[in-house]
This record gives structure tokens, sequence and C-alpha cells, in this order.
């Protein structure tokens, strides 16, 4: 989406923001990431922090609320919120800023080990008790009936969003971000999700799996779990390309797919 430059914010924003992290020297707008209307690197005296923000009626505006919601809990495996701005008609978080590339999921990638280890320190964090959507009312659209649905019942906390935009890799540690759909539900799901992600990404499904398999919650998961998910997945992937077909939407809507072809036979 068009990207609003760090100048271009309401004064009152900027003025709010610099409050809580200091005076901006100067700011570069950050090249990635999909559903943020600003997104941007400050430079400040205490040092580089990471923006991000959408207009306050916006409804998106909800995941980022989410996110702070979330972020006391996870910060084994993400960056640190520094404070959230309502200011002028604008929510913006800004985090501590961490140096890193965004994850190769390329066949072959060395960044894929380093991925898997930073799922598995996210699931030995306990689910808090917050208002978390749950994994049964985000999918239960796409499933056949309450039975299969009860598979993705759970009480572990998931990411569900596991895009190689939102792993950070550097030199001494790999943080999982943008915590826009926090969940709780089945363990299992957020290796599934990676597996749907690294399909998308040129693996097999059989090969995708096997990073997958690398998780203990994938592997004590019923295959006829991992089987409705796949479905499910698939069907909201097709819709979501339905309804917006953005080239990049639609090659994950075909990664799921063929994944859960794959697990049909």
């Amino acid at each position: 989406m068009p990207r609003v430059y760090w100048n271009g914010l309401p004064a009152g924003v900027r003025e709010a923001v610099e409050a809580q992290v200091g005076p901006v020297w100067t700011a570069r707008t950050a090249a990635e990431g999909l559903n943020s209307e600003f997104a941007a690197f400050l430079y400040t005296a205490a040092g580089t922090v990471f923006v991000k923000g959408r207009p306050a009626d916006h409804p998106g505006v909800v995941t980022q609320r989410r996110e702070a919601m979330i972020n006391p809990y996870v910060l084994d495996v993400a960056p640190r919120l520094l404070c959230q701005v309502e200011a002028d008609g604008w929510n913006v978080l800004a985090f501590e800023y961490v140096h890193g590339q965004h994850a190769d999921y390329s066949p072959g990638s060395g960044d894929l080990p380093k991925v898997v280890q930073a799922m598995r320190r996210l699931e030995r964090i306990p689910c808090p008790d917050l208002p978390l959507k749950r994994a049964e009312q985000r999918w239960a659209c796409y499933v056949d009936n309450e039975t299969a649905l009860e598979f993705l019942r759970g009480d572990s906390l998931l990411h569900t969003d596991f895009s190689p935009l939102n792993i950070l890799i550097s030199h001494d540690t790999t943080r999982i971000i943008d915590w826009a759909w926090p969940t709780r539900g089945a363990a299992f799901i957020d290796p599934a999700c990676l597996a749907h992600r690294l399909i998308t990404a040129g693996h097999t499904p059989a090969e995708a799996e096997a990073w997958a398999g690398q998780s203990p919650t994938w592997s004590a998961a019923p295959r006829s779990a991992i089987d409705t998910f796949a479905l499910a997945n698939s069907r909201l992937w097709t819709q979501i390309a339905c309804d917006d077909p953005q080239t990049w939407k639609q090659k994950t809507a075909v990664a799921a797919r063929q994944w859960a072809n794959h697990r049909s036979h």
C-alpha cells in the first residue's frame, strides 16, 4: 500500500512519538511490510527505533492493539514495544530496533534451522489469560463440521503468520515480529503455518513437513488434525486471493491448495 512518510504525519502524531522516544534526527521509510500505512526507522539521540502506524479509524488498527496487548508476554522471541501512541487521528507503535534480515525460506537456506529454533522457543511460552482469538473461531467457516473444528481447539499461544517477512535473522538471535493475529489454539498450528509458507517459497509439501516435523507439537498431533487444518487453510487462502487477487496472495493460495491436495492422498 502507499506509504505515509514521517514528515507527512500530522504534527501532533510526530510530537507525541518524540515525547516518548526523543527528538528524531532523521527517518527512513521501511521498504518491506504489507499492512501499515506508516512504517519507518527513526534515528534519535538514544538510538534507532522502528515505528509503524495506521489511522485510528481504520478497521485494521485492531491488529496494532492486539500486538501491543501481547507484546509483554512474547519478549523471549519478539522485539520490545517501547510505546503505543494515539494522537491526531493515528495509532502508532514504537519498538526497539533489531538489526537483521528477513528470513530466506528457499530450499537449502541456512536460515531454516534458525526459524525452527525460534518457533520452538515460542512453543515454550505459556498462553496468557488475555482476550485472544481462538483457533476454532478463526477457522470456523472453513471446516466441514464441529468434530473437525475440535482438532483446532487448544491452549497454546500461536503467532499464526509465519511469512518470511515476519522473521528477523540477526547474528545472535531470531525474532518473530508482527503479532497482528495472536491466537489460542492447538499447538501444531504454528508448525503447520510454517509448512504452508515453505511450500509457497518452493519446497515440496514433503520437504516443508519435514521442517515442521522438527517441532514436537507437530509430531504429537493426529494426522487427521493436520489434514483438517491444511484443508481449512486452503479454503481460507482461496477466499483471500479471490477477494483481493494480488500476485503474492494468489501464489500463497496456490501453495495452500497444493498442500491440502498432498494431505488428501
